[in-house]
């Protein structure tokens, strides 16, 4: 398909020829090779695509809140495989305890700057807030890839407690990878928690995420087109050099409601 463009150049004029590609119908798969997953879905020629709630309220608010936390879930778990992070660790305050969530991220943003400081060099980490049972004050959950001196957590943090292990309790062989996904599954509660209401209001403020993590170490992404879902399976497992261990379809689901919808994942160190 093509169009014209007209641009007037000089007093002149001039038709330029723009071919423009045909609507795409087909099958589409994000594949995060190194975090060894893949999702997508069937898109109708035509169609587009909109984020819930992008201006104005969502038509279901609930359904809405839903989605965005299993959105912030996968991408979770995606940026913790990728960098296989398999350390967990809590930072607990002593008095004095902190109730805000602003100053919250100001504290644990020194935490990490001073980490990077004694290690000479960035890495990747994740991190999400906790309110304790008294629904006012906070503590910390995060995951790191590397050994970090205890001493240097300890000096790093200066406000109170740490507590920090490596997922190691897993099947034999089971790999870093493996380890990470634990880690990650065990921080996605706290994802969910972060978003609850309180009666003194929404824990986490407008603008704050769910979950922050270390800039720069952002999993890539491949696109993989195809016309069939058996197309994108075996062009994302030739890229990934074997078939998923893990595979799941919208077929699965009675009542779902949505476009064919696909999710793969592979083992790995």
């Amino acid at each position: 398909m093509s169009g014209g463009l007209h641009s007037r150049r000089c007093g002149v004029v001039v038709s330029v020829s723009v071919r423009v590609p045909p609507p795409f119908s087909g099958w589409s798969l994000s594949l995060y090779p190194g975090a060894g997953e893949a999702g997508g879905c069937f898109i109708a020629a035509g169609e587009r695509r909109h984020s819930v709630g992008v201006k104005g309220a969502a038509a279901d608010p609930e359904r809405a809140a839903h989605e965005a936390g299993r959105r912030a879930k996968s991408r979770l778990r995606r940026y913790c495989a990728h960098n296989r992070l398999n350390r967990l660790g809590t930072l607990t305050y002593g008095p004095p305890r902190c109730t805000d969530p602003r100053e919250l991220r100001v504290h644990v943003a020194s935490f990490f700057r001073q980490l990077r400081a004694v290690r000479g060099k960035p890495f990747p980490y994740v991190w999400v807030p906790e309110v304790h049972k008294d629904g006012v004050h906070f503590h910390v959950h995060f995951a790191v890839g590397s050994f970090i001196p205890r001493g240097q957590i300890d000096t790093a943090w200066g406000r109170g407690w740490v507590h920090i292990k490596q997922l190691n309790d897993l099947p034999v062989g089971s790999g870093a990878m493996a380890e990470s996904r634990v880690a990650a599954n065990y921080l996605s509660k706290y994802v969910s928690k972060s978003f609850l209401d309180t009666g003194n209001g929404v824990i986490r403020p407008p603008g704050l995420h769910r979950f922050d993590v270390a800039q720069g170490f952002k999993p890539s992404v491949v696109k993989v087109p195809g016309t069939s879902r058996d197309e994108v399976i075996e062009h994302a497992s030739g890229a990934m050099g074997g078939r998923p261990a893990r595979l799941w379809t919208s077929d699965e689901v009675d009542d779902w409601k949505a476009p064919p919808a696909l999710w793969l994942q592979w083992d790995g160190r």
